[in-house]
């Protein structure tokens, strides 16, 4: 299934949570961060949102790091997808 977000919105794959401590000790899923860091999958065509003209500033496959509780969680094809507007994205990653 295709994925076309609206707007200034974008559609991101969380990438994996560390499973390990940096002193070695595995966390259990219940006990892991919710993932910062995302893959973009979708974005949308920007355009004028509430008044004003959204130009979008990230493109397919940019590694960002998104606010922490942004957006609404979805699964899609037996993945997991978060869509979420551009303004709730905070860095692109290189």
């Amino acid at each position: 299934m295709e994925i076309k977000p609206l707007f200034d919105r974008v559609v991101v794959e969380p990438m994996d949570a560390e499973e390990k401590t940096k002193s070695g000790i595995v966390l259990l899923a219940k006990d892991q961060e919710k993932p910062q860091m995302a893959r973009i999958v979708a974005v949308g065509p920007g355009g004028v949102v509430d008044g004003k003209d959204v130009v979008m500033q990230v493109k397919v496959g940019d590694k960002v790091l998104c606010s922490k509780y942004a957006g609404s969680e979805f699964k899609v094809d037996g993945k997991d997808v978060t869509i979420l507007r551009q303004s709730d994205i905070l860095a692109i990653v290189d």
